[in-house]
């Protein structure tokens, strides 16, 4: 158990850089392929500049924080990514009222680093972040087929509120002819 802690102890979690980006392109490239079950593939480069843009945009963003996970010996070994999502809502009220929610867009931690305290240190400072701006709600997505996410995610207390469904253009159109 000592031997578990100290190695908790040895990941620092702080704010993404410039330097972090392209680590961090990796990082959303294996969360894709693990999330569709796939083996290793290379990123079009054009998607690598892409999501580095997206990322970029978040650095300095004040409703948007990226974090990592960073070991003195390994490097970086994580990240997430929330945001903080604002709405007026849909009624007609007598005084303005401003909601927001925290999204939870991207959470990865290395496959080495896993069972080491690394999500949840990670989702320690998304929550802390989205709580600062006033966000006491919290929305994420992940993939049906991902159970190792549903089970994390509903241990912590989300709830499935929703259906997001994909289909191709040409089903769609073959099935209302």
């Amino acid at each position: 158990m000592a031997e578990k802690r100290a190695r908790k102890q040895s990941v620092t979690i702080r704010k993404a850089a410039e330097a972090d980006l392209p680590v961090l392109v990796e990082f959303l490239a294996k969360l894709a392929l693990h999330v569709a079950g796939s083996g290793p593939r290379k990123l079009k480069k054009k998607e690598s500049r892409r999501l580095l843009e997206i990322l970029r945009s978040a650095l300095d963003d004040e409703n948007k924080r990226l974090f990592v996970a960073d070991s003195p010996e390994a490097g970086l070994v994580g990240m997430g990514y929330v945001y903080v999502y604002r709405s007026q809502g849909i009624w007609e009220q007598a005084e303005p009222e401003e909601y927001r929610t925290g999204v939870i867009d991207d959470v990865w931690v290395e496959p080495d680093f896993r069972s080491r305290g690394v999500f949840s240190a990670l989702l320690k400072h998304l929550v802390a972040f989205a709580e600062s701006h006033n966000a006491h709600e919290l929305v994420l997505e992940y993939s049906a087929t991902n159970k190792q996410a549903k089970a994390v995610w509903t241990k912590l207390g989300f709830k499935t509120t929703g259906v997001h469904a994909a289909a191709h253009t040409s089903t769609v159109k073959a099935a209302l002819e």
